[in-house]
């Protein structure tokens, strides 16, 4: 590959490590997904009835290790298909081996069995099945569960995010798909229990084996036995046509409503630098804030404020501060934000907005377990609000959803909600990357009883992790792999990470978010290439553009707009957003899909520009070419994998 030939995969996915290969298991109405080593997308009669079936060992900071697959045998026939491989992982020195099988008949019935055992021994915060339920028609829906004991209970799948576990003390699960098939899921081999994934972003409801009120991390020792089972039963026809439908997908729009918020991007102090030597290209984005990160823990001072707000300036954003609260007492905590406040009036710029944290939040306190010491959140909001007189005081997490839903803020001591997300906590792979944009609206659904009334922002948040609130830190990636919990995740410089992108903005900005931020300006979440630690294949770390680049600019000049929601005739086959301009009605949209898809324009938009891989190389270079608008006449568009498309109704 040459500097001006990038294989396809760099395009798409920034790497050259291809997709994992999904294989396509049936026997009469069942069918799966397997993607070498998990099953995916089980579905009766075209009705997906569980999201995901994995066996996962997970070492003591919650990374999954990817296992190295052998003696694989794939037999099926139209009435049954049996899978059978072992498989073993390594972490520092310990290694685990497992010998799975798989078994599917035209009756509906679905086993998956795993038998491991370590001859090293082997720490691990968790190691057997995890069960992934979907999220859209199951929602709210009537659930029975069955317990260890035997007992059974009514109950129902939580329509709000629930912030602990919604469902414990598991051995099995029955509930009816929105097309009225029956469903039960028998686990065997453990006590299971179940979380709402949603909290991170994850298009899931979860149930794992080893109760979270167990000791973590737990260690499994040399000749121990890890026996476990699945068993799934489905039962009955769907009532209507699977929404797995395929054809064009037709968009309309809906009536115009909130505006369109202002789009920011973080700033890490160790990306300044970079940032500055590229400031001219930056300020061509045109967003509204820059978020200035500072963390007295890691050496920043007044130097590291100002070169940040320098920058933002410079870019002609607003600069707001993202501080991390150091001391642990009131006191302490009032004195640290008295003397921070002290050092941001001597700066060029105020910061508009202050969001805090203590840094004992910026780690997870899981269900049952005691926080940590941290300042009293009102006593340290009312210290911001004193140092800050003139700013915007912002409160929450600048981790995940998660932590926010479980530690609420007092809403009415502060003005802004704020938190982030990242969409490879879980998993790494494509599939579930893509799939957190179907969750976003559920979060938008939760954040309300959070805000009480209050405005939320979300951001700076991007692919990867820019922290693990789980563990010492995120996955550095010197491979340049997919993996869950990767710091620098190559998809951020493909086609797939514009696509994701454009997605994430549209369903918070649909949501009502006052503010949203998309990764960073440089660095592993930035918009551009700069010299980095981390391999970039085909870029060459002097300022070629990313193709999320095309996305924080196109969006960043919407502020303000008319928002018009969009919608598709093919539930999900799109994700994107309108907005009414003096131009005219702007439509972003992208195929969040591998597949190509057909897709018709509403009544007028027939000009129209698309970032794909075949455009990839001239968008690396070109800052405007989403300007670009082409006249053909035509309403239907044929888009490849993870296409963008921007198109225009004039006035």
């Amino acid at each position: 590959m040459t500097q001006s030939d990038p294989s396809r995969a760099v395009r798409l996915y920034g790497t050259e490590e291809l997709p994992a290969e999904e294989r396509l298991l049936s026997a009469g109405p069942l069918s799966v997904l397997f993607d070498g080593a998990n099953l995916r997308d089980c579905r009766m009669h075209g009705e997906e009835v569980i999201r995901a079936i994995s066996f996962v060992v997970r070492d003591k900071d919650w990374a999954t290790l990817i296992p190295k697959i052998t003696d694989l045998v794939v037999e099926k026939d139209d009435d049954r298909f049996r899978v059978a491989y072992r498989a073993s992982v390594a972490s520092k020195g310990e290694t685990f081996g497992y010998d799975v099988g798989i078994a599917g008949t035209a009756a509906g019935v679905l086993t998956y069995s795993a038998r491991g055992t370590t001859p090293t021994g082997l720490l691990t915060n968790r190691t057997g099945f995890v069960v992934l339920h979907p999220i859209d028609g199951i929602s709210g829906a009537a659930a029975t569960i069955t317990h260890t004991s035997g007992e059974r209970v009514e109950t129902r799948f939580p329509v709000e995010i629930d912030p602990v576990q919604p469902m414990m003390d598991l051995r099995e699960i029955s509930h009816r798909t929105p097309g009225g098939l029956e469903v039960s899921c028998l686990m065997e081999g453990d006590a299971f229990e179940m979380e709402d994934q949603r909290n991170w972003t994850d298009a899931s409801y979860k149930t794992y084996v080893r109760p979270l009120a167990l000791p973590w991390p737990y260690r499994i020792e040399p000749g121990e036995v890890v026996e476990q089972k699945i068993t799934l039963t489905v039962k009955g026809s769907p009532k209507g046509p699977s929404r797995q439908a395929g054809g064009i997908a037709a968009l309309t729009l809906g009536e115009a409503a909130d505006a369109i918020p202002p789009l920011g991007v973080g700033l890490h102090p160790d990306d300044a630098s970079a940032a500055l030597r590229h400031v001219e290209t930056l300020a061509q984005l045109g967003v509204a804030h820059v978020i200035c990160h500072y963390d007295p823990r890691l050496g920043h001072d007044a130097e590291t404020l100002a070169r940040q707000v320098e920058i933002a300036i410079a870019m002609g954003a607003q600069p707001w501060l993202e501080a991390v609260v150091e001391h642990a007492d009131d006191a302490g905590a009032a004195a640290e934000i008295d003397s921070l406040g002290k050092v941001a009036a001597r700066l060029d710029r105020r910061f508009t907005t202050v969001l805090v944290s203590p840094a004992p939040d910026l780690k997870c306190t899981l269900p049952g377990s005691i926080w940590p010491p941290a300042p009293d959140a009102a006593k340290l909001y009312a210290a911001v609000r004193a140092a800050f007189p003139a700013s915007r005081i912002g409160g929450g997490m600048f981790s995940f959803f998660t932590e926010l839903n479980r530690k609420r803020p007092p809403a009415e001591a502060i003005d802004l909600v704020t938190f982030t997300t990242a969409a490879i906590f879980h998993a790494g792979d494509d599939r579930s990357l893509m799939e957190t944009l179907e969750c976003l609206p559920h979060i938008v659904r939760t954040v309300p009883a959070i805000a009480k009334g209050r405005p939320y922002s979300v951001g700076p948040s991007a692919i990867g992790l820019r922290d693990n609130p789980y563990g010492e830190a995120p996955v550095a990636n010197p491979a340049n792999i997919r993996q869950a919990v990767n710091f620098n995740d190559p998809r951020q410089r493909g086609v797939m990470g514009a696509a994701w992108n454009l997605g994430y903005f549209a369903a918070f900005a649909e949501g009502g978010a006052a503010a949203i931020a998309l990764g960073a300006a440089v660095g592993p979440f930035g918009v551009l290439s700069v010299p980095t630690s981390f391999p970039q294949p085909w870029f060459e770390g002097k300022g070629e553009l990313y193709p999320v680049w095309h996305i924080v600019r196109g969006l960043a000049k919407l502020k303000g707009c008319p928002l018009r929601p969009l919608r598709s005739s093919v539930p999900g086959a799109v994700r994107g957003i309108a907005a009414v301009s003096e131009k005219g009605t702007e439509l972003w949209l992208c195929n969040p899909s591998p597949n190509a898809l057909e897709v018709r324009l509403p009544e007028g938009f027939a000009r129209a520009a698309i970032l794909d891989a075949s455009s990839f190389v001239a968008a690396s270079r070109q800052p405007d070419l989403l300007d670009r608008l082409t006249h053909d006449g035509t309403q239907t568009l044929s888009l490849e994998a993870y296409a963008v498309v921007r198109a225009l109704r004039q006035v």
